[in-house]
């Protein structure tokens, strides 16, 4: 089986994501064409209304962009952001195309190794969205864990700015810390990828939601006739 002569349609909600994600396309998925949807507006509004609040108007976008790439034949929709993953899960039973959120995979291997886990984040208003869906997969799992959240604000400020070193700098230490009270760790955002080369190393296992999410893709698509 192959996912050659398939084709992905993702959506973000924010322009950093369609960087972040390449190195892991050319990675798993080369060889498949690629759809980007990307609206700000989603972001900024997910930011402005707070932490643990979504906009109503976010998921319908979601759901619009989904039909829109459902009728142009794609044949798996991947949602790129963290904060309103529950999208994925309310447009489901309105789409008929597959949609994957790119964190989930992440997730559900994390809770494998053990009851403390440790959720690293860079962006507040994800934190909310992303300990539900850990626990969603640990509960699923038949897991119950312990969640210790760390957020590093100040690293997403400097990506933002291009400074990728200071954000990984930053990252990197909140990860030694961290590392020495939890049996594993996942990054809650796709931006923190950028980090998966310097992680060869950590105490405990560290996973980001380019390889786990991008691999479960790869997989998806090949298993389609």
């Amino acid at each position: 089986m192959t996912s050659k002569n398939k084709t992905l349609g993702i959506i973000h909600a924010n322009i950093i994501t369609t960087r972040a994600m390449e190195p892991y396309i050319q990675k798993y998925i080369p060889d498949v064409t690629i759809c980007h949807m990307v609206d700000d507006t989603i972001q900024r509004d997910n930011i402005a209304a707070g932490v643990g609040v979504i906009p109503k108007v976010n998921y319908y976008k979601f759901v619009q962009y989904a039909h829109n790439l459902e009728e142009t034949g794609v044949d798996l929709i991947l949602l790129a952001c963290s904060t309103f993953n529950y999208a994925a899960e309310l447009a489901r039973p309105m789409i008929n195309t597959p949609i994957a959120q790119i964190d989930r995979p992440m997730m559900e291997e994390a809770v494998k190794i053990g009851h403390r886990v440790g959720l690293l984040a860079t962006l507040e208003t994800t934190v909310p969205s992303s300990e539900r869906l850990l626990r969603i997969a640990a509960a699923e799992a038949g897991k119950d864990v312990e969640v210790k959240t760390v957020l590093c604000g100040q690293a997403f400020a400097e990506l933002q700015k291009g400074n990728v070193d200071a954000h990984n700098s930053m990252l990197l230490e909140a990860i030694d810390k961290l590392s020495a009270e939890v049996d594993s760790i996942v990054m809650a955002q796709l931006s923190m990828s950028a980090l998966a080369l310097h992680l060869a190393n950590t105490k405990v296992p560290v996973f980001n939601s380019g390889d786990t999410g991008f691999g479960r893709v790869k997989a998806m698509l090949e298993n389609m006739r």
